[in-house]
């Protein structure tokens, strides 16, 4: 049974990677815009840390280092997002009807699509870290704290296409899917420790930001760029992702293996 599992998780996996590497503008767009934001924003706000009173609520003197993780988990976010669409697509080209009615187990479906958006991400994560690199970032923790970014930003893109693609099972077309979650990410972004230290917000927004799963992801990532291994922070925030995870994996499952989905 895991055999036919890993086998059909593969072959979907795969099926994505060959569409995703065939879509050159969207490799272009996937790559350009991380890279807009370090390269501008993270330049741009760059005398922010000349403040004695900015650089301490940042706690370092470099903002392009403080801002590469929250660059990383908002690329992983926009790419996780948006893996609900080549669901709508299968759906409207009638491929997802024969995925359904062959042999291949159905939550395989779900799982090939977001080992494509994982290995997708990751590709793009690494370009961020060597384009950060280049730009003068130096990581606190060296290459092995990099890995670990790597890790958490996988397990984040997994619960986010994870969202996407339980919504793209009930929502039909892809310009409704787009206004969902681009309603959804905004907030998640804005209201997070992603672009801006929490001390800086208002007390109300502190509070939205203790609870938003960005701030979480966040928090060790910069933890690693920054400080080092805090280990309070990389175990909470790594506690928090991978039960996201498992709520996302359960609610796969039930969409899948219990819902109509033509």
């Amino acid at each position: 049974m895991l055999s036919i599992y890993l086998n059909s998780t593969y072959y979907v996996c795969w099926r994505e990677l060959k569409r995703f590497f065939r879509q050159k503008t969207r490799i272009i767009m996937a790559l350009f815009q991380p890279l807009l934001w370090l390269v501008l924003m993270g330049n741009m706000m760059a005398g922010l840390t000349d403040n004695p009173y900015a650089a301490r609520l940042l706690g370092v003197d470099n903002y392009l280092l403080f801002m590469t993780p929250g660059v990383m988990v908002m690329s992983a976010l926009f790419g996780g997002v948006f893996n609900g669409v080549s669901l709508i697509w299968d759906r409207r080209l009638g491929f997802l009807q024969k995925m359904l009615t062959s042999p291949l187990p159905r939550f395989s479906i779900p799982l090939g699509k977001l080992a494509a958006i994982v290995l997708q991400i990751t590709l793009q994560m690494i370009i961020i870290l060597l384009v950060a690199r280049f730009l003068g970032v130096h990581m606190a923790t060296g290459l092995p704290g990099a890995l670990v970014m790597l890790v958490f930003c996988a397990l984040f893109a997994t619960v986010m296409g994870g969202i996407s693609l339980a919504l793209a099972t009930a929502i039909k077309t892809p310009e409704t899917l787009f206004t969902v979650v681009n309603f959804l990410t905004m907030p998640l972004i804005f209201s997070s420790n992603a672009i801006f230290p929490r001390e800086a917000m208002p007390s109300w927004l502190q509070i939205v930001a203790d609870y938003n799963p960005v701030s979480y992801t966040v928090l060790p990532m910069r933890s690693l760029a920054t400080s080092g291994w805090i280990w309070p922070d990389l175990l909470l925030g790594l506690g928090v992702l991978l039960l996201a995870n498992a709520a996302v994996f359960l609610l796969l499952f039930n969409r899948f293996e219990k819902t109509q989905l033509i």
